[in-house]
């Protein structure tokens, strides 16, 4: 992803982490995905989603959306791009894999998820 990058990186802040969460919650209420588990870290996205549809359209609806929202909340300058083109993804086939990667992104960061959601 690195040498996709074009620009330095972008490190989100507090608020900016909250409203790309947000916005991928509601692309996954709009589009009826089942969102499993979310983190948004300082420079990238952790999500466990599971759909009717290949990975790399949700992962670019989640793109696009958030950043659509962090412009609407001037906390993006039109002029920025924060995603690196491209986007890692992998298919979980069985409920311990589900399991698994939900654990990852929930407890593996090395911080505690928000239980107030």
């Amino acid at each position: 992803m690195k040498t996709n990058m074009k620009v330095e990186p972008i490190f989100l802040s507090e608020a900016q982490r909250e409203v790309v969460k947000t916005a991928i919650v509601e692309v996954c209420d709009y589009r009826g995905y089942d969102l499993k588990a979310v983190n948004v870290r300082t420079n990238h996205v952790h999500v466990v989603v599971s759909a009717e549809s290949k990975p790399e359209p949700i992962a670019d609806a989640f793109k696009s959306y958030s950043t659509r929202k962090l412009r609407e909340a001037s906390l993006l300058g039109n002029d920025l791009r924060p995603w690196a083109r491209g986007r890692s993804r992998r298919y979980l086939w069985k409920p311990k894999h589900v399991e698994r990667a939900i654990e990852y992104v929930l407890y593996g960061q090395g911080d505690m998820p928000d239980f107030d959601d």
